[in-house]
């Protein structure tokens, strides 16, 4: 998988997994009840089929972003440093990888490794994102 695809995964996985998780505690729970439910559980599951891309279509990335950093005690400066935000979502932040990220994304600033790189590797990481149905603020992205 590409670095901005397991960027993308990470950010929309997570994004979506506690709304999945609490559908499938609601249909287990629904399973374990007598005839009528069981009745209503293939009826639940055709309609989150097709509503699942549509949740991923309207992640709000700067809002997942944000709770990740709280609930691991920080997250540096992810919002300007490709850096940060790659360990904030637990990949390689090195710089073998952030060469190929900048090859995926066409990103052609500064020298390998520089400041300048870097901001607008994150930069074109945060328009990718937009450009693939996550909401990202303008400010994240220019």
């Amino acid at each position: 998988m590409s670095i901005f695809g397991s960027i993308l995964d990470k950010i929309f996985h997570h994004s979506t997994s506690p709304a999945g998780s609490a559908t499938a505690q609601t249909t287990s729970a629904q399973a374990t009840q007598p005839t009528a439910p069981q009745v209503q559980q293939p009826a639940a599951a055709p309609q989150n089929a097709p509503s699942a891309p549509r949740s991923l279509q309207s992640v709000d990335v700067e809002a997942v972003l944000t709770n990740l950093a709280t609930t691991k005690g920080g997250g540096g400066n992810w919002k300007t440093s490709i850096v940060d935000l790659l360990k904030l979502l637990d990949l390689d932040s090195s710089l073998a990888a952030r060469k190929q990220l900048a090859q995926e994304l066409n990103v052609h600033a500064g020298a390998d490794g520089t400041a300048e790189q870097n901001v607008a590797l994150s930069k074109a990481v945060m328009q990718k994102l937009a450009e693939n149905g996550g909401r990202v603020p303008e400010a994240l992205r220019h």
